[in-house]
């Protein structure tokens, strides 16, 4: 993927703290840049930045429910922001764990959408965290009979996939 010059000094810099965070947890592993997470803007410039770690093992990394992933995360974006003046989101996965799940929300909630649209009855998903709501919204956004609404606060924030032209209440 070919990436402007600013942007590779981010990767590059994002991908050495992820390195040596995962040296220091004594976890061989390689750093490579996820096609599927590293997303372009409208004029050409990298809008995020994602990194893919494969190794043996390593699902230690991802924890329940991908939940150390996404604190490792955190951890990298907070390491980047104070080390490198411009601020990109950085998106990581462990050996394609992200991406398999990202795909199997949006076939379920492609599923979920033609339920919803024949029995003209509102679906709401499991509680999920915020980048996975993303992807269901996302991925129905399109979509010609349906709309989609998150509810609930905090970690109990649910998809309510909801049929169109169709009063709620």
């Amino acid at each position: 993927m070919e990436m402007p010059e600013k942007q590779t000094e981010i990767f590059e810099a994002a991908k050495k703290v992820l390195e040596d965070l995962l040296g220091l947890m004594d976890l061989p592993s390689k750093v490579t840049i996820s096609e599927e997470f590293t997303v372009n803007g409208e004029e050409g410039e990298t809008a995020s930045i994602g990194l893919n770690i494969e190794g043996d093992d390593l699902g230690i990394l991802i924890g329940r429910r991908g939940q150390t992933m996404v604190s490792l995360q955190y951890i990298i974006r907070l390491i980047m922001s104070h080390k490198m003046a411009v601020t990109m989101p950085i998106v990581l996965d462990v050996e394609g764990y992200k991406q398999r799940r990202c795909e199997g929300l949006r076939a379920l909630a492609n599923k979920l959408a033609d339920q919803v649209r024949v029995r003209r009855v509102s679906f709401t998903m499991e509680p999920m965290p915020a980048f996975e709501r993303r992807v269901v919204h996302l991925a129905l956004a399109n979509h010609p009979h349906v709309t989609t609404e998150s509810t609930g606060e905090g970690e109990n924030r649910k998809v309510e996939i909801i049929p169109k032209n169709k009063n709620r209440y």
